[in-house]
Formats: structure tokens, sequence, C-alpha cells
């Protein structure tokens, strides 16, 4: 609700509000194994409405409303994807839960059940051609998940700057992927916006803007925010803001500007507020 609340203001009355819709089966089997989506929709599911709850692992339970808030997560990106190809907007927020970049190829994890991002990703592969597609996640918390997922494919880039160490233990700069089409850019415990900006103007821009992408996604966690009590950076919402623009500058030079966000992590519900918008009025201003 704190997003919604930041966003439904004179401000963002231009908005265009789009309920989202369910995802296939099929489209989340384009970043996921079959079974684990089955297993997920069929066994934790249904055990969840059951009763009541179902701890799938350490940090990721399953209640009764989770798995269609899951598919409707998919769900939005894959409909943002559709929007902004045909037209309709030039870029899209996703304001959805549960968050998705911790999700790997067969295991559900860190409050994620689905990567959304990864499944918008290849849904504007597979159903609209698009050959390079990029993810970039400035969430605080490592996307091992779209990783995962995006390793062994030179035609899929993913960037991340996140504070290391820090769960899930993953994102060192030595992780690389097939062909160099992974970046990770660590930040130490304590940094703030000079470490933060540094990590996307000398290594996350240029790589990306040097892969060329056709469509951009941003996993825009914003729980590196100060005040957010899950880790120990220290950005504002003025940081996530600049990094938006950078990003979309980069999209307008390769990817006809096309670019579809989803929000990742945030805990500090004020920061959240304030974060997500200075977020969207970015888009806004690309």
């Amino acid at each position: 609700m704190a997003v919604l609340e930041g966003l439904k203001t004179p401000e963002f009355q231009a908005l265009r509000w789009l309920e989202a819709p369910l995802a296939s089966r099929e489209v989340l089997s384009l970043a996921h194994d079959p079974a684990h989506v089955a297993l997920v929709l069929d066994r934790f599911g249904p055990a969840a409405a059951a009763t009541g709850m179902v701890q799938i692992e350490m940090d990721t339970v399953m209640s009764p409303g989770s798995a269609e808030a899951a598919l409707r997560a998919a769900g939005a990106c894959v409909a943002a994807v559709d929007l902004v190809v045909a037209g309709g907007a030039r870029n899209a927020f996703c304001a959805i839960r549960p968050p998705g970049h911790h999700a790997e190829k067969i295991q559900s994890m860190g409050f994620c059940l689905f990567n959304n991002l990864a499944v918008g990703a290849l849904h504007a592969r597979a159903r609209h051609g698009f050959r390079r597609v990029a993810v970039v996640d400035f969430d605080v918390h490592h996307g091992n998940g779209t990783q995962d997922i995006f390793w062994n494919d030179p035609d899929l880039f993913y960037a991340s700057s996140h504070e290391f160490p820090l769960y899930p233990g993953t994102g060192s700069a030595s992780e690389t992927g097939v062909a160099g089409n992974i970046v990770n850019a660590p930040l130490p415990p304590g940094g703030g916006s000079a470490e933060f900006r540094n990590a996307f103007e000398t290594r996350i821009f240029p790589e990306l803007a040097a892969f060329a992408p056709e469509f951009v996604f941003i996993s825009a966690g914003f729980d590196g925010h100060l005040a957010d009590p899950l880790a120990d950076l220290r950005l504002d919402a003025a940081d996530f803001a600049w990094a938006t623009a950078g990003l979309c500058r980069i999209a307008a030079e390769s990817a006809g500007g096309r670019v579809v966000s989803a929000l990742e992590g945030g805990y500090d519900l004020e920061a959240l507020r304030r974060s997500s918008a200075a977020h969207v009025r970015a888009l806004m201003e690309a």
C-alpha cells in the first residue's frame, strides 16, 4: 500500500493503472523448469490454502493467497512487455508482490516464488522476437535467481549493484556468466551514494551500453535506502532516480526506450513510498 499511496497523488495523475493478469504456466516455464512451476502451484499452493501456511525454505512461505499473487506478479511483467511493445506506454512500472529476483530456475527462495522479470524478459524474446535482453538490479541483495536463469545465454545480460557480503551470498565480481554477460558490482556495508554511483558509472552503465540491449528491465529494489532495516547501504531516493534515468538513457540509445521495471525489496514503508515515487518520476521524465 505504501507504493500505491505514493503514486496516487496529483503529481502522478497521468499514470495509466492496469490490473495485473494471471501468468500462464507456459510463460512461467520460459524461466522455470515446468516441474518447479507445478510444485509451487499444484503442491505448495493447495497445501497453503488448506493449512494456512506452507514453508518452502527458511525465508519463503506461502499463505492461501500466495499462488494468485505470484501469478499476477509475473503476469504484470508479461502484460507490461506487451503494452510497451504495442506502443501503449513508453515504459512501465509493475508495483507487485511477491518480489522475484531470488527465484532460480528450479528453486523458490528469499520471499520469491517465481522470477517475475526473468519471465517478462524471456517473454519479450519468445513472443516479440527481441534477442538481446538486459536486466539491471539495484536491490540491496544480489539477484541470484536472475543470474542463475541468465548465466548460460550470452544474449541475456544481468547486472547488479548490491551490498556484499550479504544474503544470499552470491554476487562477487568474479561471477561473470558464460560470456561476460553477468556484471556484479558489489558494494561494501555502509556504502552510500558515492560508491553506488561509481559502480554504475564505471561498471554497469558502460557494460550495458556495450551490450546494446533491445529491451531493458529494472529490478527496482529500494532496500538499499539508509532507513531500511534489512541491510547497511546508505542510499536515498535521489540515488534510485539517478540510476533509473541513466538506464533509460541507454535504453533510448539501443532499445527504442523500451523499459519495464518491477518492484523487488523495500521494507521501511516511508522510504519505500518516497523511493518508488522517485523511480516512477524518472521513468515518466525519460
